[in-house]
């Protein structure tokens, strides 16, 4: 009986680790992955398509992740740049920096070519990555249609608790994770115009050993 009840509670805990955290109804809502959590089992696609767990890309390395919403995003692109400028800097502190947006691959690649850069670029098409970092939250009627519109978003859309299809995108979020794939900083702001200064993550990453 202890055995079993043994075998049970280690299944229970991994699906507990691995279960994906709610859409939140609107960005102010999301429930981030915070500090001192461990990296979510998930599930990542890279730039040739190829779908690979994101703790085979972050075992035994010390790791900036980055969530922008996409390409198409003026605020992602700035950000992108700033962080372009910073990450040889990055990289002398041992780190690797790695970029997931709802871009489709193909966009991806666009991207690194146009901004020349020298980091990695994950697709989190269909939402899961940002749904594990409990990042993911519907877009309201009227951004969903406007951005399907204007930018011709190709994304599936996921049905909110009203059960209206809406866009899902992630709010823009920066994670210092240490060789242990444990969260040492993070940086949520449900305001996608904000973003964290390129000169404060330099000083987070600093302190991690």
């Amino acid at each position: 009986m202890r055995k079993l009840f043994s075998a049970f509670s280690a299944l229970f805990l991994t699906l507990t680790v691995q279960a994906a955290k709610p859409i939140a109804e609107n960005a102010d809502m999301v429930r981030p992955l915070l500090n001192g959590h461990q990296l979510p089992e998930v599930k990542v696609t890279t730039i040739d398509g190829d779908l690979v767990d994101l703790s085979a890309i972050t075992a035994n390395k010390k790791t900036i992740l980055f969530f922008y919403r996409g390409g198409w995003c003026p605020f992602c692109n700035t950000q992108m740049g700033q962080l372009q400028q910073i990450s040889g800097r990055l990289k002398d502190l041992g780190f690797q920096l790695i970029g997931i947006s709802t871009d489709a691959p193909q966009a991806l690649k666009k991207s690194i070519k146009k901004r020349d850069l020298d980091y990695t670029l994950l697709s989190d098409f269909n939402s899961q990555v940002s749904q594990s970092f409990g990042l993911a939250f519907f877009a309201s009627q009227k951004t969903t249609d406007r951005y399907l519109a204007k930018m011709k978003l190709e994304n599936p859309l996921q049905k909110n608790a009203q059960g209206q299809p809406r866009l899902v995108l992630p709010v823009p979020a920066v994670y210092v994770i240490d060789a242990k794939g444990l969260v040492q900083f993070n940086y949520v702001n449900p305001n996608f115009k904000v973003r964290l200064h390129e000169q404060l993550l330099l000083k987070a990453a600093q302190l991690v050993k």
